[in-house]
Order: structure tokens, then sequence, then C-alpha cells
């Protein structure tokens, strides 16, 4: 009797180590069926598809947390996001989510151009923007108006109605970084800055009548804190900021050909200035005899007043490689000889705009690019 219970006890255990091998198994099977990659930056759309169909981690895809999904969709680029986001309602949700779009980096995309004799002096290949337009209406349409800061390259010539269409698809944008303005005019940005009322902080080039477009951010972009400027800053340029901007935080004129009457200007008369940059800029004067005269390190009185900001950076050493570059191009830096990332940097933390973001990569660039 004894010897029938314990042989009931064995079969027993055996059935229930059974179960639990075969559980192993399964749980083996389904790591298996998992994309190669553990990293979720490798996912590409064939995996969610079919990860989509089958169960994944005890739940299926239509069914998973939106901020699940958002974490995963953050490291697709815009090409791969464009059919992600047409799967169904849930993924198109997330692939909108803010926190994907909080900033919007073109800093790879550049146009076909020539440079001509005549204004604008620049004439851009028409299929650079059909291109152009492309990319902006996938953007546009899958971002859903949370773009916050948008970042364009120095070689990317937009016309007005790129910028009228993300401006009308954009409106809660807080940061701009546009130089190059060759072939927008004087009523396309005043329109877009109309729209953009949340405006803080602008990244520009030089341009020929400033006043206007210091009076259109003081009109309508009450929160405007940040400005960068491109190119060059004389007098006219410094009174125009000081007049309309009066309240203005950051100044940065990194690598710009600028007047000492300018500079001048700005430390009189911006009282609520906190951080200016003047770091490899060209500072000159003209001379009683006509000739610029290169000013290499500033008087004390102007040291004197910047040392009432919270933060001066300025730098016109012979040794600084910057400072030489800005030297041997007479003011007037032509950035496509140098480094793809070097116009991007700034002293002033905030201005920095680092590293390329992953909305629009190398490999997106390239996935676009026209024949």
């Amino acid at each position: 009797m004894v010897l029938s219970k314990n042989k009931q006890q064995a079969a027993k255990e055996n059935k229930v180590g059974l179960i639990k091998k075969r559980k192993v198994e399964k749980q083996s099977t389904v790591v298996q069926e998992l994309p190669p990659s553990q990293n979720l930056r490798h996912i590409s759309f064939v995996d969610l598809i079919i990860m989509g169909e089958s169960k994944w981690m005890g739940k299926r895809w239509e069914e998973m947390d939106t901020d699940v999904l958002v974490k995963i969709f953050k490291e697709l680029n815009l090409v791969e996001l464009s059919p992600v986001s047409q799967v169904c309602r849930l993924w198109r949700l997330a692939c909108s989510d803010p926190l994907i779009w909080g900033t919007l980096d073109f800093g790879l995309l550049k146009s076909n151009f020539i440079q001509t004799r005549a204004s604008p002096y620049i004439w851009v290949d028409d299929r650079s923007d059909k291109r152009l337009a492309k990319i902006l209406r996938v953007a546009m349409a899958i971002s859903r108006g949370n773009v916050n800061c948008m970042i364009f390259h120095y070689n990317l010539y937009m016309k007005d109605e790129h910028l009228h269409y993300i401006s009308q698809r954009s409106p809660h944008l807080k940061r701009l970084v546009m130089p190059a303005w060759n072939r927008i005019s004087r009523a396309g940005i005043c329109q877009a800055i109309e729209r953009w009322e949340e405006l803080e902080s602008l990244t520009m080039p030089t341009i020929g009548h400033p006043p206007y477009i210091m009076e259109g951010l003081a009109n309508n972009c009450k929160n405007f804190k940040e400005l960068k400027i491109m190119g060059s800053f004389d007098l006219l340029f410094a009174s125009a900021v000081t007049t309309y901007l009066p309240k203005l935080k950051v100044l940065s004129l990194r690598c710009s050909k600028v007047t000492m009457g300018a500079l001048q200007c700005v430390l009189n008369s911006l009282e609520h200035l906190e951080v200016l940059n003047i770091s490899h800029c060209l500072l000159f004067e003209m001379a009683t005899n006509g000739r610029r005269q290169v000013i290499h390190e500033l008087d004390n009185k102007a040291l004197e007043r910047a040392s009432r900001l919270r933060e001066f950076h300025h730098c016109q050493s012979r040794q600084c490689v910057a400072c030489q570059r800005m030297m041997l191009d007479e003011g007037i830096l032509r950035w496509y000889r140098y480094e793809d990332w070097f116009w991007r940097r700034d002293e002033v933390r905030s201005l920095d705009l680092k590293d390329y973001g992953r909305l629009f990569g190398a490999q997106c660039e390239m996935l676009t690019s026209v024949d």
C-alpha cells in the first residue's frame, strides 16, 4: 500500500516537472521569435508589424500603453515613423507625442544650389524644393503641431511657401534656427512671426534692414529672450535690437563681424541682458584715415561694462583656431570650408545645437536624397 502511494507521488512530480519544462520551452520559443537585436533602435517597421500580429511579453501591441510605444518610437527616424503612424489609431497617436517631436533637427538637409550675381544670389534646383516640401509635409502631418524647436542648415534655402506651411502647422514653436533667408521675403517672415506667439529664441543671418524683424518679434512674441546673429553686426543692427528688444536676456554674435560701436551700444543699452557671446568675432572700428582697424583686445571700459553680465564669452586670440579662421575669411566665415559641426557650436549652453537629432539623421538624409 505504501509502495503504491510512493508510485502515485512520483508520477505526480514527474507530471509537474514536465509541465514546467514545457513552459520554459514555450518562453524560449517566444524569445527566439523576437527581433535578433536587443536594441530597440534597430527594430524595423517589418519587425513591428510581425510583433503587432503576435503576442509579445503576454500583451498584443495594439493593447500596449501609449507611453511604452512612445519610448520605442523615439528610436525611429522620420522615414521609419511615416509607415508606422499609419498602422492604427493608437500607433498614430504615439507617433505624434511631444516627447518625439520636441526638436525637429534638419541640420543635415541641404539645398542643391548655385550662387548667382543677382538677388537673391542663390538659385535652387526645383527637385530640391520639391524634396523639402515632401519632407515637411510628412513631418508636419505626423507631429500634429507638437514641434517646439526647429533647426535648419545654413545651406537650406527655403521659400515663402515652405515657411508658410511650417508656421501654419507648428503654432507652438519656441525656438527657430534658420541661418539662410535669401529666398524669404519680408512679408513671408513677418507672417510667420505673427503666428509664432510662443517663440522665445531665434538664430538668424544678417539682413539688410533689421528693424522690421525686431519690431515683429517685439509685437508678437511676448516671451522672446534669446537672439543669435550669424554674419555681421553693425550699429544699425544693434540699434534695432536695443530699441525693440530692450528686455533681451541672451545675445550671441559668435563668429560674426562686429563693429565696436555696435558692441558699445549693446553693453550700454540692454539693461536686462544676462548673457553675451562675442567669442571669435572680428571686432573692428574705422580709423580716422577711413581704414578698418581690427581690435584684438577689449579695453577696460568695455570689460567693466561686461562685468555686470552673468556670462560674458569673448575670445580674440591669435592662437585660437576659430579666431584664425575669422581672420582668414575677413570676418564673414565660409562655413563650408570647415567641419560640419562647427557652425552648430556655441559657448552659450542654451544656444549650442549639440549632435544631430535622431528624427533626421544621416541615414534618413540618404533615404530622402534627390538623384
